[in-house]
């Protein structure tokens, strides 16, 4: 495909006359070949060139360069460049790029002289006595993120939301492959937004259809939600913030509503909750781990289920408002240096470092059935008659010896295929098998559905999309030895609701598939 690539970018170049100016030339040792370019860059083992052929990977190994922009082969200095959302850049990247000089057995430097919206950090062995790698965060918003990396101004994306069709096609025609795959991206962390208002306020909850109205402006009155006659004012961050475009695809697109063209304006989560305090006719969402100045809600539904924004509901993907926060890297060769860092991302260590920096970590959890009680009274409530009797015992036969894991499976609304999330979830857990962590045991991929349609024809889906997960995962986990785990799909179709199903999140959440451990 490159050289398929290169050879059409050839002839256009050729057609439109004189290329650019070049800063290097790449010669084959026995001089038989020449080639000339602009350093793009190198990670130590391999020049990435822009030539009149394309962009171009060349091994520096067979290769003389000259000119300008070649870079030292002996004191080369592996850069990497990650631009995006302030909201993972202040405090979650540089957390975890320190936490990985100090497993590396390298001094982490922070340049001092750096503005408010770039950090840099300056990687030293001591034991070489040298530096050899220096991080740049570019602190901005998802947009800005992924404008970068197709200016080739940035080398991973941070994003507090999905790539959008209009990128992907973008970045696949500037030959950074698909962004959409799952290669392409990993959930670094999750966040979750809580509903708040003023403290003291009478309302203590907050149906999940008015939540949508409220940020959609179809809801303007307390009045409307018990309240006193008063215009309800809505708070939010900077409308171009990946907090608010991930509320819109998540929430207020599915349903096919737009949010509100006027609210209230924060340039951080902070200043939002500390207005938000201030205000008492006012609305908004703070974050998991917020400052407590405000008075936070529970979302509800009218079917009577509570759902509660807590870690391990955000974790498991349980609770509506949780936010992923994903890391994006195109089809290119990272620095080796700038590999194990994201290979030390995944690691436990690092998960330690996320739940320190005040997010929630992804380090798998198992939780036993008599823990979860929201869930057991929600599939009592909903048990109707003998056969539903009869599948809540099947449950509690099949689930009560063994422990769920905090690592859920929820697909895309409309479609069959699984969300970033779980694709970034199958990775790990794939990951997770291939290291042995649960060799000598038993994992049960178990499918649930929502309450539409026959029950019969829920539980085939519901055993199909456990199926598709299970084959997934083991698809993933390539060098796993499967002979050292067992595992296998069971389903119970509706028979435990998360959510009520009188919204498309509601529906949604309730397509899941879990895993529990024995």
């Amino acid at each position: 495909m490159r050289q398929v690539r290169a050879a059409v970018f050839a002839a256009l170049c050729l057609a439109a006359g004189e290329a650019e100016a070049q800063d290097v030339t790449l010669r084959s040792r026995d001089g038989g070949i020449e080639l000339n370019g602009t350093m793009l860059g190198f990670d130590g083992d391999f020049y990435r060139v822009s030539t009149r052929y394309g962009e171009l990977t060349v091994d520096s190994s067979g290769v003389l360069c000259e000119g300008p922009g070649c870079p030292s082969l002996t004191d080369y200095v592996a850069e990497l460049r990650i631009s995006g959302a302030a909201a993972m850049g202040e405090v979650l990247l540089p957390a975890l790029i320190e936490g990985f000089a100090l497993r590396s057995g390298l001094v982490a430097t922070r340049d001092a002289t750096e503005g408010p919206d770039q950090l840099t950090y300056m990687l030293q062995d001591p034991a070489q006595d040298r530096r050899v790698g220096q991080f740049t965060l570019r602190l901005s918003d998802t947009d800005e993120g992924f404008a970068d990396l197709l200016a080739d101004e940035a080398d991973l994306v941070m994003a507090l939301r999905e790539v959008r069709p209009a990128e992907v096609q973008r970045a696949r025609e500037a030959g950074l492959g698909d962004l959409s795959a799952p290669a392409r991206s990993r959930v670094l962390a999750l966040d979750g937004l809580l509903p708040a208002v003023a403290p003291g306020s009478p309302l203590t909850s907050l149906a999940l259809a008015d939540l949508a109205r409220i940020l959609a402006g179809d809801l303007v009155n307390w009045q409307d939600l018990g309240g006193p006659d008063a215009p309800i004012v809505l708070h939010l961050t900077r409308r171009d913030s990946g907090t608010v475009q991930a509320l819109e695809d998540r929430l207020l697109a599915p349903t096919g509503l737009q949010l509100a063209q006027a609210y209230r304006e924060h340039d951080s989560p902070a200043a939002l909750e500390q207005a938000l305090a201030r205000d008492p006719f006012g609305f908004g969402l703070v974050r998991l781990d917020h400052g407590g100045l405000t008075q936070t809600l529970v979302l509800g539904g009218s079917c009577g289920f509570t759902l509660r924004g807590s870690r391990a509901a955000v974790k498991t993907e349980d609770y509506p408002l949780t936010l992923p926060l994903f890391l994006y890297q195109p089809a290119r060769r990272l620095p080796a240096l700038a590999r194990d860092f994201l290979a030390y991302t995944r690691s436990g260590p690092a998960q330690i470092v996320i739940r320190r920096a005040g997010f929630v970590d992804q380090l798998p959890e198992d939780v036993p059935l008599g823990q979860q009680g929201d869930r057991l009274a929600n599939a009592i409530q909903v048990a109707e008659g003998e056969e539903g009797l009869r599948e809540l015992q099947r449950l509690a036969a099949s689930l009560a010896p063994r422990r769920r894991l905090t690592t859920s499976f929820r697909f895309d609304a409309g479609a069959t295929g699984l969300d970033a999330q779980s694709r970034s979830n199958v990775e790990q857990l794939a990951e997770a098998l291939e290291n042995g962590l649960y060799d000598g045991k038993d994992l049960l991929f178990v499918g649930f559905s929502d309450g539409q349609g026959p029950a019969p024809d829920n539980l085939v889906i519901a055993r199909q999309r456990a199926d598709t997960v299970l084959q997934a995962v083991r698809t993933s986990a390539d060098t796993a030895d499967f002979t050292r785990v067992a595992l296998s799909a069971e389903a119970f179709g509706e028979a435990m609701p998360m959510a009520c199903d009188d919204t498309v999140w509601g529906r949604q959440v309730n397509r899941r598939v879990e895993v529990w451990l024995r």
